[in-house]
Formats: structure tokens, sequence, C-alpha cells
């Protein structure tokens, strides 16, 4: 559908059938009358107040801002979210008119909206496990502590973020968590991390989790280009795969293949099945690195399912984990498929490994001073 030819009405009325709704049905659940929502999108009517104009953007699962541009169109007015932005901020207006004054490109205009979204994100690195299989190296520091060259995992993550335009950096950590304390990191304490896992270690930090943000695990070592091979996502919920990455496997005894975190996709890209499944010659798979990107309204999706999710499944068996606490984020992430709810496949090869065992880390280690 271009958004050029469509209305505020052909499209509401596009999206509430797509999703099998019926105007009776969809209108009480707006706490409007049939009639009038008939109307609307019949273009009869003028597109309703901002309030009913969000609600109808998120029971139908809709790009809130196409929604309200439509919305703006409809009344013949500035859409209402940028009306608001500018009576609230002055540097807004003045932004506006420096673009005026200058009159850029639309190419400088798509430059300068992509740097300014790379400033707003943001990093949660999920650190807070034992690092079990570790041991022999872990006894006195977390597993992002281990050392490459003249540099922890850790720094090297965080440099990989940095190159990439991101500083905003917040870390769960657990155990040994007063080992972990470099400077410009927000914190959050796990103090159950023996009792619970990634997912639910990645809640302590749930105040962070608002988008645009990336989310990723702290035992992989990963070149810049992975991150910004990942920005480039427009998608609300984008998780990174790789497609060459049986060859990490050879040899890799202490880590067997049938424990990589697969993921079947479609031909858009969107996943499928993902988790430690085995997949068939047949299927268009990959690896999941341990690496997502939520935008903002990404972020209130993955929020609301996780909450959901804990309030039916606390106690229970939950996808492929023993019980909720135990999940990992592969499981939500299944939830959410299933639910209909689309996952993008950001596709890389190679430029990361999984630091998992003492033999990850020394094979990475030798491979690492040879380069």
């Amino acid at each position: 559908m271009n958004n050029k030819n469509i209305t505020f009405g052909t499209y509401i009325s596009k999206l509430r059938n797509d999703a099998g709704l019926g105007l009776r049905e969809f209108a009480k659940q707006l706490g409007i009358s049939a009639p009038y929502l008939s109307d609307i999108e019949k273009q009869k009517r003028d597109a309703p107040k901002e309030e009913i104009v969000a609600a109808i953007a998120d029971k139908l699962g809709a790009d809130r801002n196409l929604i309200l541009d439509l919305a703006g169109k409809s009344r013949k007015v500035v859409a209402a979210d940028i009306s608001e932005m500018l009576h609230k901020s002055e540097e807004t207006v003045a932004l506006l008119r420096t673009i005026r004054d200058h009159n850029p490109s639309e190419d400088n205009l798509k430059e300068i909206r992509g740097t300014l979204m790379n400033i707003m994100n943001k990093v949660i690195i999920i650190a807070a496990g034992l690092g079990s299989r570790m041991k022999g190296y872990t006894e006195k520091y977390p597993k992002c502590l281990l050392e490459f060259g003249d540099r922890t995992l850790l720094q090297r993550q965080i440099e990989a973020y940095n190159d990439a335009g991101i500083s905003d950096i917040s870390l769960v950590r657990g155990y040994k968590k007063e080992t972990i304390n470099y400077e410009g990191i927000t914190y959050y304490d796990n103090d159950d991390y023996e009792n619970n896992n990634i997912l639910n270690s990645l809640f302590y930090a749930e105040e962070a989790i608002s988008g645009p943000v990336i989310i990723s695990y702290s035992d992989i070592l990963f070149e810049s280009s992975v991150v910004k091979r990942l920005l480039e996502s427009k998608h609300d919920i984008s998780i990174v795969v790789d497609i060459d990455w049986r060859d990490y496997y050879v040899g890799r005894n202490d880590h067997p293949i049938e424990e990589a975190e697969n993921v079947i996709f479609d031909a858009n890209n969107d996943v499928v099945e993902i988790g430690k499944i085995i997949t068939n010659k047949d299927d268009v798979h990959a690896e999941f690195i341990g690496m997502l990107r939520l935008s903002s309204r990404g972020a209130e999706i993955f929020k609301q399912h996780f909450h959901k999710s804990k309030a039916l499944y606390w106690g229970k068996p939950f996808q492929r984990a023993v019980l909720f606490q135990k999940a990992y984020l592969t499981d939500l992430l299944q939830e959410m498929v299933n639910l209909g709810v689309p996952i993008h496949c950001v596709i890389i090869a190679r430029g990361w490994k999984e630091i998992d065992t003492i033999e990850d880390y020394e094979n990475a280690l030798t491979n690492f001073n040879d380069d």
C-alpha cells in the first residue's frame, strides 16, 4: 500500500479487516459507536481525537507514526504528536527552522536522521551468570572480564558499541558483581542469578528497556560492523543471525552443534522457529548470536509479552525451559512468534565468536594473538 495514496479511513478499514475484527466488535473495543467508526472508515468524518487514534494503532498493531500522520492529513492539521513536540521544545522548532533556512537535500536529511537515531541508541548487556563452564578462569571474575590482549571481553564489547556511535550502556551484573565497575556504565544487580536465567535477568534492567535499544549477551566477542549492520534495521524487533556458522563448531567438543541457538526464517527473513532446535537440510536457517534490537514500539511489545508470559507461566514450564524462571531470550522470542509477532533476522556472515567454554576461550585467544 502506497502511503501517499492511502487515507486514515481506508487504512483503518484494511487493518481491521486483516485482523478479522468486525466493525461493531472493534468499535466496542475503542469505546465509540459502530456508526461513528463506519463514517470514519468511509471518510465521511475526520479522524477522531488523539487518544482514540493511539488506541487504534495499539489494538491493530499498526505503525503509530503513520497513523498519526494520516490522522493529521484527515483533519488538515499537523499530526498531533508533532504539534505536541513543537509546543514542548524550543530546540525542535529551532531545528526545523535551520532545516528550512539551509534547505538540505533528502539524502542530507536521511543522514541527519540516522545520526540522531544512533545518538539515541543504547545498549543493555546481560552479564549476571556464573559462567559455570569456565571453571579455572571464573573463580575470581565473571566471564565478561576474561582478557583478550590488554583489554577484557567487556571492554572490547564497549569499544565496538562506541565505534558504532553508542555510548549509553547499561549492564545487568550478578556473579562477582563487585568486580565489574567500569565508569560510564549504568548497573543493575541481579542478586538471584543462581535461580534464574538470561530472560529474567534482563528484566532487572526493565527501566532501560525503552527503544531504540540493543540487548546482548556478555559472552560474545564481535566486530563493530555487526552492531552497525543491526542499526540499519527499520523493524520493531530485529535479531542478528549468522548464516555462515557451522564452521565455528568444527572441533568444538565442549559446546557441540546441537547446543546452537538456531533460527529458521522465511522468505521475508522473519523468524519461524528459534532456540536449541534441530534443523533440516532444506530449512533456511542460521545461528542467533545473542544480540537483538528493539525500536520504541518493539520495546513496549517485548515488555508486554514478557509480563503476560510471566503471569501465565511463573513456576511452570515455558517453551523449552523447565520453568519460566530458567527461560532464555529465545524462549520469549518463540512465544512471540507463535502469537504472530514479526521478528526480523538481520543476516551476517562471521564477525563474532561465542565464549562459552574453556575450549572456546583458549581457541579464540589463540586466533586473537595470531591476528
